[in-house]
């Protein structure tokens, strides 16, 4: 800390200059996360930067803002709620928290079923797919909870529920579907493992229940894909989490947790509080945040209405689209995500030699602006690597048509890289002449250089000459 103040026009720009060398937020093609919002909500954040809304009893409306948000978002997943009925839910600081107060809930049902059954509870696990987010790990760690995860395959990178199902035991607290791979944006199939697992409750008995980890595909479903069922409408889904800075449209810092009914949030992991002035019930693995968050998201809810919210999503895919037949246009890649799920380019190199080339594309478009990720998926399938493009509202035609131009000028300018680093090879053979016939074949084995990475490869050499060098 300096000795002394600062005055505050120096630190403003010192601060200012060195933030300058962060990325671009709108050319951040990593990130899933909301870059962008209007005007008139900046303002609104503006004004509430400075309530705590851990308040409730001094912010009464913030409270109720919040509230409505939840009712909005429980009757969006058709959750089975009357009309003057009040949904069960909450915000959070993102979808981490969402899971891991999710998880809570599960994980004590489950243990005052067992304890109440007269059974130990004390190794319970969550079933998952290996493509799941950190924060199901962080869960799974933290809370002491065994992480079962169904391994990907090539060609079906997502959970598999058949396999999902197998897995549970009479110890499994839920399985967790993902509405919107992190990996390639797919949309697991939460209709097929709901009934399947039915079926294995009716015969076991188990009653094992489903959460949703619909982060990045809770506010594009109901939008897009009305008639898709994931969400309340299937009996066994019990809870389900989304992101706000998502695709709820609003800056970082906001995440919500839904559940089916009031049962399946165990009383006693809700706080009463009442030295703010009143009781106050709470369920949050933290206390104070800022209000800013909410009242954004309800600005966007009341803004936008569901078909504001329709268009933006329409519009991400149709961006989407533009991103994904250009990248095929290259005819070197394989396209790894699916058309319908999240608006996600995730493409891979066709040959498999050129795999790791995949890293030096990704640097290559960042001279451009472009923060394009390159990562290898996990076990089984580790041996792909692909990159991702996630589309959000800010990337319009415009930029989708420009980032395509990139990637092929990225391309050309790898592949002169490429051809100037590989070296001139003079292989010398020596055949005696009394070996050498009309057909005769010699095998060599060279070192080359390709991409940048050291490989061995088998050449043969076809000929009749008696002595020289080829």
């Amino acid at each position: 800390m300096p000795e002394r103040p600062t005055p505050k026009e120096v630190a403003y720009e010192v601060i200012r200059d060195e933030l300058l060398l962060d990325g671009n937020p709108r050319l951040n093609l990593a990130s899933f996360v909301n870059t962008w919002m209007e005007p008139e909500c900046h303002t609104l954040i503006m004004d509430s930067l400075n309530k705590n809304y851990a308040d409730m009893d001094e912010y009464p409306i913030t409270t109720e803002l919040q509230n409505r948000c939840v009712n909005m978002i429980a009757r969006l997943f058709n959750a089975p709620i009357g009309k003057e009925e009040t949904a069960v839910g909450v915000g959070t600081v993102g979808s981490s928290e969402a899971i891991m107060l999710a998880g809570l809930a599960f994980k004590r049902k489950w243990q005052n079923k067992r304890e109440a059954q007269g059974k130990p509870y004390d190794k319970p696990n969550i079933v998952t797919g290996a493509n799941v987010q950190v924060c199901w790990e962080k869960f799974a760690r933290y809370f002491e909870v065994e992480l079962k995860e169904v391994n990907l395959r090539e060609g079906y990178y997502v959970m598999d529920p058949r396999k999902a199902v197998e897995m549970v035991d009479e110890n499994t607290i839920c399985v967790a579907a993902i509405l919107g791979s992190t990996l390639n944006g797919e949309f697991e199939d939460v209709k097929l493992l709901n009934d399947l697992l039915i079926e294995k409750n009716n015969k076991t008995g188990w009653n094992t229940p489903i959460h949703v980890d619909a982060a990045s595909g809770g506010f594009i479903a109901p939008f897009v894909y009305p008639d898709l069922e994931w969400d309340f409408r299937l009996p066994l889904v019990k809870s389900i989490n989304v992101s706000g800075h998502k695709y709820g449209l609003v800056y970082p810092g906001i995440g919500w947790v839904v559940w089916r009914a009031k049962e399946d949030l165990p009383e006693e992991l809700i706080f009463h509080i009442n030295y703010l002035g009143a009781d106050q019930p709470t369920f949050t693995l933290n206390f104070s945040k800022g209000s800013s968050q909410i009242i954004a998201q309800y600005y966007q809810f009341i803004r936008l209405g569901f078909e504001g919210y329709k268009k933006v999503m329409e519009n991400c895919h149709e961006s989407a689209r533009i991103v994904r037949e250009g990248v095929e246009k290259t005819r070197q890649f394989d396209i790894i995500s699916k058309e319908k799920g999240v608006p996600v380019v995730a493409f891979s190199f066709k040959d498999p030699e050129r795999a790791t080339m995949a890293f030096e594309l990704s640097k290559t478009l960042r001279r451009f602006g472009w923060i394009v990720p390159a990562y290898t998926l996990p076990a089984d399938v580790q041996h792909i690597v692909v990159l991702r493009v996630v589309v959000r509202e800010d990337l319009g035609r415009g930029l989708a048509e420009r980032l395509v131009s990139h990637v092929g000028m990225a391309l050309q300018e790898l592949e002169a890289s490429v051809t100037k680093s590989i070296p001139h090879l003079v292989l010398k053979i020596e055949v005696k002449p009394e070996e050498v016939g009309e057909e005769t074949k010699v095998s060599a084995i060279v070192k080359g250089i390709h991409g940048g990475d050291k490989e061995w490869k088998k050449i043969h050499v076809s000929g009749s000459k008696t002595k020289g060098v080829c």
